[in-house]
């Protein structure tokens, strides 16, 4: 046990602080699709001249330049679009900085890996903690090449990283690469053109408590009528007064449609977005808004009916429930996602199985589900892991962010309480404890679903160990109790066991006198034994 880490002790995750919701436009005219259109290009026009400026002011910007930002931007716009445009661009400067601090450091992760592992002799073997040589003179040299790579990477990274520049692309970086190649991706430049100038389009603006519906810029009204206050160059676009263009089509949100109406009446801020989906020539509009993060209850509280250790994998979530004892309780469920195809479509199979799984965490009335708080940011290099590229493509399929925010956010409205513990050894320990005592002819256990009672034992505060050795010189309770099942305070832990009456033998049951009492002979017995024999009384002689 010496060699273990420390284990950190379960907490109960947060709430979610925001909510966003999505709806088509429908019934759209062709005027009105030439209105956003218009307003689209000429606010990402503008969004784009104030992200270069952004980034040209590097680590050197301030309120006051920020203040210079957005007079520029008001005349050819309006004060509030003026004002969503720099707070975009200041967020996406943000993200790009967070972004740029991991890349430094992943780089700096391989180069220290690289340097250890070149420094061994060819061939050494490692631990499972810090790894060996490489296997052949060869993969030294490859990996001798690579490391001069990382380190011009990692000079030029915290050279930017000092001089606070970013990079950054408006539209995305991967759909400006696929414009070199277009027959890769079966796409036409026209195709290609359109969504590029689409995803650079820039329609969204952020609520302001007090205005009315919520929001002055992108208004919707509690019977979904969606107007939006035009910029200063297309005011001549306008069809109702205050230079508002109202579209024909009416919104209806199928989701938390109670919430944003509530918020719509009482004028608190709500923010949208309104975005063009090429692929489909759809138009969406985006509503979100903050709300106050729920308040955790106690860790005791949550796991008063027991909880549901869920492990999660690739492809699937394994999941188990635990009695308040920490034993498992009927059988395993699997709940099963392809993580295949589009975004959209992997985001579609998170949501269902996660929605099954709460869907059964209600049933059962538990109101806890306990997962690993897993990060695998620095544990799918390649310098780290070599040439295991099937292990390094299964964690990165992981989508482990993606899990915990969407069962946190779907948990919080159905009352349940997602416990975050330590995700060490949990399938090594699981497998050695759980995984054969709870497989029959009748159930496969498999080690994930015994890392699930591993995951769910650890919320509880339970060790993963299912029971200690049993005493060496006789089978009772003399030498101490066997399981460590019961806590220090349990009711009767010390007591004696109940008195079961009837003999105390191995080869005899306890209630055999009860049985043979009750129990009708099969046997035919002899008339005469059951007659009474009565011994002679002997003669007395002299």
């Amino acid at each position: 046990m010496g060699g273990l880490r420390k284990l950190a002790a379960p907490f109960v995750a947060l709430g979610p602080s925001g909510v966003a919701v999505r709806t088509r436009l429908k019934q759209l005219t062709a005027t009105d699709v030439e209105v956003l259109r218009q307003v689209g290009a000429h606010l990402g026009a503008l969004a784009s001249r104030d992200l270069k400026a952004r980034c040209r002011d590097g680590l050197g910007h301030d309120a006051a330049s920020w203040a210079a930002r957005k007079r520029e931007l008001t005349p050819v716009s309006s004060a509030r679009w003026a004002g969503a445009i720099t707070k975009a661009t200041h967020d996406q400067w943000a993200l790009a900085r967070s972004s740029a601090h991991a890349h430094l450091q992943t780089l700096e992760a391989g180069v220290r890996t690289l340097r250890h592992r070149l420094s061994l002799p060819v061939g050494e073997k490692g631990s499972k903690k810090v790894p060996g040589g490489y296997r052949s003179r060869r993969e030294w040299h490859a990996k001798a090449r690579r490391l001069h790579v990382l380190e011009d990477r990692l000079r030029r990274a915290r050279a930017d990283w000092e001089a606070g520049k970013v990079h950054v692309v408006r539209g995305g970086r991967r759909l400006a690469r696929t414009r070199h190649h277009l027959p890769a991706a079966g796409l036409a430049e026209a195709r290609w053109r359109e969504r590029w100038e689409a995803a650079r389009w820039f329609v969204q603006a952020d609520g302001e408590s007090g205005k009315r519906f919520g929001n002055e810029t992108i208004r919707i009204a509690p019977d979904g009528e969606l107007s939006i206050r035009l910029p200063a160059p297309l005011i001549h676009l306008a069809n109702a007064p205050h230079g508002r263009y109202v579209l024909t089509g009416r919104i209806r949100f199928a989701h938390r449609v109670q919430e944003w109406a509530d918020r719509v009446a009482a004028n608190r801020a709500v923010a949208y977005r309104i975005h063009h989906d090429v692929a489909r020539d759809r138009w969406y509009v985006t509503a979100s808004w903050q709300k106050p993060v729920t308040r955790t209850i106690p860790l005791e509280a949550a796991l008063a009916e027991g909880v549901i250790g869920v492990d999660m994998n690739a492809d699937h979530l394994a999941a188990w429930r635990l009695d308040t004892h920490g034993n498992p309780v009927g059988n395993p469920r699997r709940f099963t996602y392809d993580l295949t195809g589009p975004a959209a479509h992997r985001d579609a199979q998170v949501r269902h199985a996660l929605a099954r799984l709460l869907h059964w965490a209600t049933a059962c009335g538990v109101k806890a589900i306990a997962v690993e708080d897993l990060d695998f940011t620095a544990e799918k290099t390649r310098e780290k892991h070599g040439g295991r590229k099937r292990f390094r493509r299964l964690i990165s399929g992981m989508p482990t962010a993606r899990l915990r925010g969407r069962l946190v956010s779907m948990a919080d409205q159905t009352g349940i309480t997602v416990i975050a513990v330590d995700p060490a050894y949990t399938s090594k320990w699981g497998a050695q404890h759980w995984q054969k005592p709870l497989t029959s002819s009748t159930r496969r256990t498999t080690r994930h679903d015994a890392a699930s009672i591993a995951i769910g034992r650890r919320a509880q505060g339970y060790p993963v160990r299912r029971r200690t050795a049993p005493p060496r010189t006789h089978q009772s309770d003399g030498c101490g109790h066997r399981t460590v099942q019961a806590a220090p305070d349990s009711a009767g832990r010390e007591g004696p066991r109940p008195r079961i009456p009837g003999p105390r033998t191995r080869s005899v049951p306890p209630d055999t006198e009860r049985t043979r009492a009750t129990r009708t002979p099969n046997t035919v017995r002899d008339v005469r034994s059951e007659q009474e024999w009565v011994q002679d009384s002997l003669l007395l002689t002299e």
